[in-house]
């Protein structure tokens, strides 16, 4: 059986494993996924990844009580029903606390890169 949403299966990884408390997660490799990846370590939102052969090793944060730092994982543009935002239109994600992940023709960055770049595109997914 083929995967038909990659991104969507790499945040329920993600997921899981917080809720399971697992220090680490095993992901698929892809480019666009390293890229993802590359916004959720410089947001603070996983402690760090590696890339070893064809998967990443991504080592999830938790804070002082031990709960995980990301509250929610969401996706947002499917495969069978893409989403597709103006840089006018992009809004703050949980009142600038959150950070969407947005594919431009800039690359992959975030709502905030975005407004400022003055670029829209595909919203991938939303982090708080």
């Amino acid at each position: 059986m083929t995967m038909t949403d990659p991104i969507a299966d790499m945040l329920t990884r993600i997921r899981n494993a917080q809720m399971a408390r697992h220090e680490t997660v095993s992901i698929p490799h892809s480019n666009i996924k390293k890229n993802i990846l590359d916004i959720l370590k410089r947001e603070g939102y996983i402690a760090s990844f590696e890339n070893e052969g064809n998967t990443f090793n991504v080592v999830l944060k938790y804070d002082k009580f031990g709960d995980p730092v990301i509250h929610e994982l969401k996706r947002i543009s499917k495969p069978g029903l893409r989403n597709y935002i103006k840089f006018e239109e992009i809004k703050p994600v949980m009142g600038g606390m959150g950070v969407a992940v947005i594919s431009t023709n800039k690359g992959i960055i975030t709502n905030r890169e975005a407004r400022k770049e003055k670029v829209g595109g595909e919203i991938i997914c939303e982090i708080w």
